[in-house]
This record gives C-alpha cells, sequence and structure tokens, in this order.
C-alpha cells in the first residue's frame, strides 16, 4: 500500500512570499529606471535622439584683418573652393579613396600627408579639406562624379594670406591647422564661455574652427582675431542626408587689429639689413608704441598656412642663419658701449659722479692680477662724463663699476627694463640676464660658483661680463629715459578695431609706472649722446642731418679674446663682434627711439648707424634712399 506525504502548507507560502517579494523588487527596479529616464536623465536622452535626427553644420567665421598703423592691409582673407572630407561619413579604406579622388582632382603627396596628420590630430573625427583652391574644371570634373563619394563635398572656404609674404613676418606669426593641443586649450575657454546655450556652443566652437594661430600677433591675439563660429541645425535621414535647415546661427568675424608698426619703416629697415642678420626696434617713448619690429633674416609665413612641406620646413630648420629665430623678442646679446649712457645716469642719480668730474685714462684699468683694456692705445687722456660717452672711454666704465659696484647697478638698471620682461603682445619673449650676487646665487649649484667675485663686476661696465639682453629691453630703456622716467609698456597693437562699426579701442592707454630720475641728470646724458653723432663715434654716419638726433654705438665680443687681438676678417663669421646702436630723435622732443644690433658685423659706428641713419631720415623727414626699392614696388 502506497502512502503520499501530506504537503507541508507552510513551505509553499513561505515559496509564494519569496517569489511576491523577487516579484515586487523587480517591478520596483523597472518603475524606478524608469522614473530615472523619463525625469532625470530626460534632457541627456532626447539631445542623444536628437542628435540621430539633427546635425549641427557648422560655419567659420572671418578671421578679422591685421592694419598697419597707417591703414595698409598687412594679414587678409581670400576665398577659395576646396574638397573637404567628413571623415565620420566616408566608409571604407581613407586611402583608397583618396586615391580614387586623385583620379578627378590633382592630389599632391603634400595634401595627402596634411589631411592625413589632421585626421589622427582629430581622431577621425570631424571635415577637413583634401586639396584647396580648385580649378573651374576640376571642380566641374568632381561634380560629375560627385554620387561616387559620399562624405566628400565641394565648399567655398576663406583662407589666410599675407600679402607681403616675408615682410614683417616675426611679428604678424601666422595660422596653421587646428591641432589636438589646440582642441584641448579651447575646450577650456568654452567651459568657460558665458552663452544662453552652451550646449550649442560647444556644439559648434570647435568643429567651427580649422585654423588658430600659431605664433605672432596671429596667436597674440588669436581670440580677438578669430570670431566666433555659426552653425546650421540641419534635420537629416537614418542615411545622413540633410532634408531641412531647422534653425541657423551666423557666425560672428573677428575683430581686425591695428598695429602701432609702419610697415613702410618696417620694410625700409629689413631692406637695408640686407643679408646681415639681427634685430631693430623702433619705440614711441611718449606712448609705446612699436614703430617697427625686424628680424633678419625672416620667413614667409603663406609656406605655413596649409601645412609646410618637408623640404622648405628642414631648409629653414636647419638653415645657420636661423631665419625662424624672433632675434628681438628672444635673442639676448651683451649691450656693450650702448650700456655707457644708462650706467652714467646711474652714477649721476647714485651720486658716484658728477658732469665734471674727470679720471685719467692711461689705456687700461689694473684689478688684482688683471689688467681691462681700453680699445685706445694710450687712452683718452683726461675724461670727463660727456667725453666718456663721445669718445667710448672703457677705462671711466672699468672705474665707475667697480665705484658702484654690481648690486647697485642691478637696482638701477632692473626698474629701466633690463633683464626683465617687457610684455609685449607676442608670446615667448627671454628675460636676458641683469646680474647681481643674489642672481649669481640663484643660477648656479657649486658653492664656488655661487660666489661673487670683484673682478667680475668690472666687465659690467661696459656692457660685457654677464650683462645679456634683448633689443627689446635696450629700446624700452632708451625710451624710458628720454620719456623722463615715464614708462609705457611696448606694444605692437594699437588698438582693436570693430569690423562694422570702426570703432576703436586702445590697447595700453595709460602709463605702468614711473622712475625717479632727475631731469637736469637726463639732460647730461641727452647732451652727450647728440654730441656722439655731432663728434664722436659715429658722427660720419650722421653728418648732414636736418634734425637733432642721439646716439651711441655698441661694439660687443661674441667669445673671449683672452687677450690676444681681435682681427675682424680672420675670425670665423659666426664668432666676430656684433655691432649695437641706440638713437633717439628729434633730440629736443623724441618721437622715435631706436635700438639695433647686426651680428656678427663688426664695429657700430659703420655697420649699425648708417642703418639708423636712414631709418631716422625717413621716420622724421619722409627722405627714402635711393639704393631700397620704393615701397610702391614691394611685393
Amino acid at each position: 500500500m502506497v502512502s503520499f506525504k501530506r504537503p507541508n502548507l507552510n513551505t509553499f507560502q513561505e515559496r509564494i512570499n519569496i517569489a511576491t517579494i523577487f516579484v515586487t523588487v523587480c517591478f520596483l527596479l523597472l518603475v524606478t529606471r524608469l522614473a530615472w529616464l523619463q525625469l532625470v536623465s530626460h534632457n541627456k536622452y532626447h539631445l542623444l535622439a536628437e542628435s540621430n535626427r539633427i546635425a549641427l553644420v557648422p560655419a567659420p567665421a572671418n578671421r578679422g584683418l591685421i592694419i598697419d598703423r597707417n591703414g595698409v592691409v598687412i594679414g587678409r582673407n581670400y576665398s577659395a573652393l576646396t574638397l573637404d572630407v567628413n571623415a565620420e561619413e566616408v566608409k571604407g579604406n581613407i586611402d583608397q579613396l583618396i586615391d580614387d579622388l586623385s583620379q578627378i582632382v590633382l592630389i599632391s603627396a603634400r595634401d595627402r600627408r596634411n589631411f592625413k596628420r589632421s585626421l589622427e590630430d582629430s581622431r577621425n573625427m570631424g571635415t577637413f579639406p583634401l586639396r584647396s583652391m580648385l580649378t573651374e574644371v576640376e571642380t566641374a570634373r568632381f561634380m560629375a562624379n560627385r554620387y561616387r563619394f559620399p562624405g566628400v563635398e565641394i565648399r567655398a572656404r576663406s583662407f589666410r594670406e599675407y600679402p607681403y609674404n616675408e615682410l614683417a613676418s616675426h611679428l604678424v606669426g601666422y595660422i596653421g591647422r587646428v591641432s589636438q593641443r589646440d582642441k584641448e586649450r579651447m575646450q577650456v575657454e568654452i567651459e568657460g564661455a558665458k552663452t544662453d546655450d552652451p550646449d550649442a556652443l560647444q556644439a559648434s566652437f570647435l568643429p567651427g574652427i580649422q585654423y588658430v594661430g600659431k605664433i605672432g600677433l596671429e596667436q597674440s591675439y588669436e581670440t580677438v582675431l578669430r570670431g566666433v563660429p555659426g552653425y546650421d541645425q540641419v534635420e537629416i535621414t537614418a542615411g545622413g542626408k540633410p532634408v531641412r535647415t531647422l534653425a541657423s546661427a551666423p557666425s560672428v568675424p573677428g575683430k581686425n587689429i591695428v598695429l602701432s608698426v609702419d610697415i613702410k619703416l618696417q620694410y625700409l629697415v629689413e631692406q637695408l639689413y640686407g643679408n646681415f642678420r639681427g634685430a631693430f626696434v623702433a619705440i614711441e617713448p611718449e606712448t609705446g608704441d612699436v614703430l617697427a619690429f625686424v628680424s633678419k633674416p625672416n620667413f614667409n609665413p603663406n609656406d605655413f598656412v596649409e601645412g609646410i612641406d618637408s623640404i622648405t620646413w628642414k631648409e629653414l630648420n636647419d638653415s645657420p642663419q636661423k631665419p625662424l629665430y624672433n632675434r628681438p623678442l628672444k635673442g639676448i646679446y651683451p649691450p656693450g658701449s650702448t650700456y655707457k649712457p644708462f650706467m652714467a645716469l646711474a652714477a649721476l642719480e647714485n651720486k658716484k659722479r658728477t658732469p665734471s668730474q674727470t679720471i685719467s685714462d692711461p689705456g687700461y684699468f689694473d684689478f688684482g692680477n688683471n689688467t681691462f683694456r681700453d680699445d685706445k692705445k694710450g687712452g683718452h687722456g683726461l675724461v670727463d662724463m660727456q667725453k666718456s660717452i663721445v669718445e667710448s672711454c672703457d677705462t671711466y666704465y672699468y672705474m665707475l663699476a667697480r665705484d658702484m659696484g654690481v648690486n647697485m647697478m642691478h637696482d638701477f638698471m632692473k626698474p629701466l627694463g633690463f633683464g626683465q620682461i617687457t610684455d609685449i603682445d607676442l608670446k615667448g619673449e627671454s628675460k636676458g640676464v641683469l646680474p647681481s650676487t643674489d642672481w649669481k646665487k640663484s643660477t648656479f649649484k657649486k658653492p664656488e660658483q655661487q660666489k661673487w667675485y670683484e673682478g667680475e663686476t668690472i666687465s659690467l661696465g661696459i656692457g660685457q661680463g654677464y650683462n645679456s639682453f634683448t633689443i627689446l629691453q635696450l629700446a624700452h630703456a632708451m625710451a624710458n629715459v628720454v620719456n623722463n622716467g615715464v614708462v609705457m609698456k611696448p606694444h605692437l597693437v594699437k588698438a582693436i578695431e570693430d569690423p562694422f562699426t570702426r570703432k576703436r579701442s586702445l590697447t595700453t592707454p595709460k602709463e605702468s609706472y614711473r622712475i625717479d630720475l632727475k631731469q637736469e641728470n637726463i639732460e647730461v646724458i641727452k647732451k652727450a649722446m647728440v654730441e656722439v653723432n655731432n663728434s664722436g663715434t659715429s658722427a660720419a654716419a650722421f653728418k648732414g642731418t636736418g634734425y637733432v638726433v642721439g646716439g651711441k654705438t655698441g661694439t660687443a665680443q661674441v667669445f673671449s679674446l683672452n687677450s690676444k687681438e681681435y682681427k675682424h676678417s680672420s675670425t670665423a663669421e659666426f664668432l666676430r663682434d656684433h655691432a649695437l646702436y641706440i638713437a633717439f630723435a628729434p633730440a629736443e622732443k623724441p618721437t622715435i627711439v631706436i635700438a639695433m644690433v647686426v651680428e656678427n658685423a663688426g664695429f657700430g659706428a659703420q655697420y649699425a648707424a648708417p642703418i639708423a641713419r636712414k631709418a631716422l631720415d625717413f621716420y622724421i623727414e619722409g627722405k627714402w634712399p635711393k639704393e631700397v626699392p620704393e615701397w610702391t614696388r614691394a611685393p
């Protein structure tokens, strides 16, 4: 007889309860998830859904113009047709696509390299030009075959052009295609921007910007020149074809920048330098306007706009002439004898000398076991302050440096701008070296190197030793002196101009600070510098001027002679002395200050002063030298 076990009702009820709890929990999870998706994450998924139906097509903004102080346009835009490839829409192998397109449109190896580099930088996201400046025949040929190439279109684009080619290339700079680093930097700008529609801004801003300033003013004023890209909100099919435009926001063109530079003066000086290397800076003391900013040799910025080819890049980068090096901004040079007027002013202000106080110069100065020689054998005889500047007496300044000491010199020169960043509106400025005992301690590691030796002080008086400054600093310091201690920050951009209203706003309308200098001391220095051009070292270069001009020549050693006699012709070119010159004119109320160096040229009076004379003749009297092609024939 089979017996059946009576089921346990309690166990059965427990199972029902567990199942009920499980179902209830699952239902609550589903409800919670549904609530989260519908309420909390609604905006996020709505945008994702809309992005499958709506595309934002960026509209690049026209870049602002670069204009000189007299209205000459030196950076502008032009339109041309380009063959654009949308990397996100292209299916298949990119190389094969380019090969197929090259059967219709000429695509060079450089075009291919630049395009692939853009793809790598953008991680295959966005639209990029494969070939620029299509001809009418190429345009017609592609349009007939357009159906074969989804994601490839012909568009009208705005391109940057520098109509005067190499002229002023180091100050203007150039633009180039946006890199990944540029995008990351601009993303920070987006996050800090204020807008009523941040999603639209973020969606349109980066794709709409394909070129940015890389160096020079194009880089420094990138956000001013760039403008704000617009966009079209387009409804698309599942295949990505546009159906209709839902909304649009027009692009806002960039603002123009008006330079303080006189491009004709810039052109003249660049021509006068010829094949010499060097730097030239001219400043208007009362305003801080930089009138000319020359670095020679220079380069053609147009080569960089669409990506420079490897051969040209190698030639520029490997050249011993260093054409890419911005000499006025980054090059540091010993000031040589151009430092002497500042030393004389320091002596007057610190009561270490009077104008009439004299020394007897035998042609050398002994200090310890070293003999510091003057460039004139037998010396200059009895020398007062004016004669020390006019005849450039080294011995006078050897003694003065000993009496002042390195720290007194440092403390006087620092407010003038020596060894300091001027904060000019270009990136990458060098600070140079204005030595002091503290500087040496912080610069060198070994204790014996950190100690300041008195013998190191002597050569500082004639602008040698550790002294190393930029030509920009030298011009800035001279401007500060002749402007009676009123310091104006040097700047290349005088104003920002609205492209529609033409309203301008000044970039540096106020003085930076004032240096407490006695007017009578300034007049002593100015008078001596005027005499330099009347009867001193640069008298030959300035004979017959129709205006009064003050100046000072300088010749700076590139390497130590170790008591050997310097012979210019037998010395290797890159080891020859630098020729320097500083000047101001008209002397009674200077409107222009000049500082310049001609690298490895020799004597400042012979190679630098004549260039300064012709530049001043043009700026003050409008005279154009016969040996230089007229501006009207400039490229």
